[in-house]
């Protein structure tokens, strides 16, 4: 199959870069010995967690922003997020004075509400998980012309998401492999249009919720696949379905989905907690599980990265979890 025209470019990612840089932080990438031992293979995290807002979404929010026009702006913008894409647009539209409107599953967790609405959006809750919410939004963008920001079918988002990879080939330029969450596709697309642009030999996997494997179902039939439910504590991969534009990319520069038990999710938390003492969500944490689970063709010196995508962990939650079991997904 050809490549599609529509992938996003190593010079749009750059170009991403340079703008967002004085607005983000350059996250760390932290050599772990104790995952190193336990997967067999040389493990490094891509710490986005410390990100601004707690997950990689400002990459692209910034970059997106910074490309729609001055009317595009004075409409308001408005987005359906499961919960970081909300933080991440808000902090970027806060600096330029742009009204934001975000919509949430009602299922949302309450810490992501509440920082959603301290950054300064209007928040609306609809349904029990994020296709819901983004159902409600659009309809909401026709009766009322505000400008949707897309979290994932955007290209601005994926170049800006797409930064992430840039920084790993940088800091670790004989990388092996890169092992990255997948909700709608656009963190595993941009960051697999980078690495793979800068060091082709580089594999790039994603990793699903084994109870969301939406993006796995459609690779392997060739075309968009969509679940009939999707539940996990991983609820910013909790989706029913994933989109064109990052099945695309991910067909085309990816080795290939992982799938993880939600037990192995928290089993990863609590690794990381206990051992590198970093907060993450499950979503987070769901490519160190997935390389602890044992990644094709890594040996004791291969050098892979998890890319940690967001630490907005509401800790009651955890503590339940920890405490009492998880819940029946």
């Amino acid at each position: 199959m050809s490549t599609p025209v529509s992938l996003v470019t190593l010079d749009e990612i750059r170009t991403a870069a340079q703008q967002i840089a004085p607005h983000i932080h350059r996250t760390p990438l932290w050599h772990s010995r104790t995952l190193s031992e336990r997967a067999g293979a040389q493990v490094y995290l891509k710490c986005e967690n410390l990100q601004k807002t707690g997950s990689f979404k400002p990459r692209g929010a910034l970059y997106c922003l910074a490309n729609l026009s001055r009317e595009e702006c004075d409409r308001g913008v408005l987005a359906a997020s499961a919960g970081n894409h909300a933080q991440g647009l808000a902090f970027a539209a806060r600096s330029r004075n742009i009204s934001v409107t975000v919509v949430m599953p009602e299922t949302a967790p309450q810490a992501k509400l509440d920082a959603t609405r301290q950054m300064g959006a209007k928040v609306l809750q609809k349904g029990k998980i994020f296709d819901d919410a983004l159902a409600e939004a659009l309809q909401l963008q026709r009766t009322t012309g505000m400008t949707f920001v897309h979290p994932c079918i955007d290209p601005d988002m994926v170049a800006g998401a797409g930064t992430i990879g840039l920084e790993i080939v940088e800091d670790l330029p004989e990388v092996d492999a890169v092992v990255v969450p997948v909700g709608g596709g656009a963190l595993l697309s941009g960051i697999a249009a980078a690495v793979r642009g800068l060091r082709p030999q580089a594999r790039v996997w994603g990793v699903e919720p084994r109870t969301a494997p939406a993006m796995e179902r459609s690779l392997a039939a060739g075309e968009l696949v969509t679940l009939t439910s999707a539940n996990s504590i991983a609820d910013g991969l909790a989706g029913l379905t994933v989109f064109q534009y990052t099945l695309d990319h991910v067909r085309a520069l990816c080795a290939g989905i992982r799938l993880v038990s939600e037990d192995a999710m928290l089993d990863a938390i609590r690794l990381l907690l206990e051992r590198t003492k970093l907060l993450t969500e499950a979503a987070g944490a769901a490519a160190v599980a997935a390389i602890l689970d044992g990644i094709p063709g890594l040996g004791a010196e291969s050098k892979v990265v998890a890319v940690l995508s967001g630490g907005n962990q509401d800790l009651q939650l955890l503590a339940r979890w920890l405490s009492d079991g998880l819940p029946t997904c």
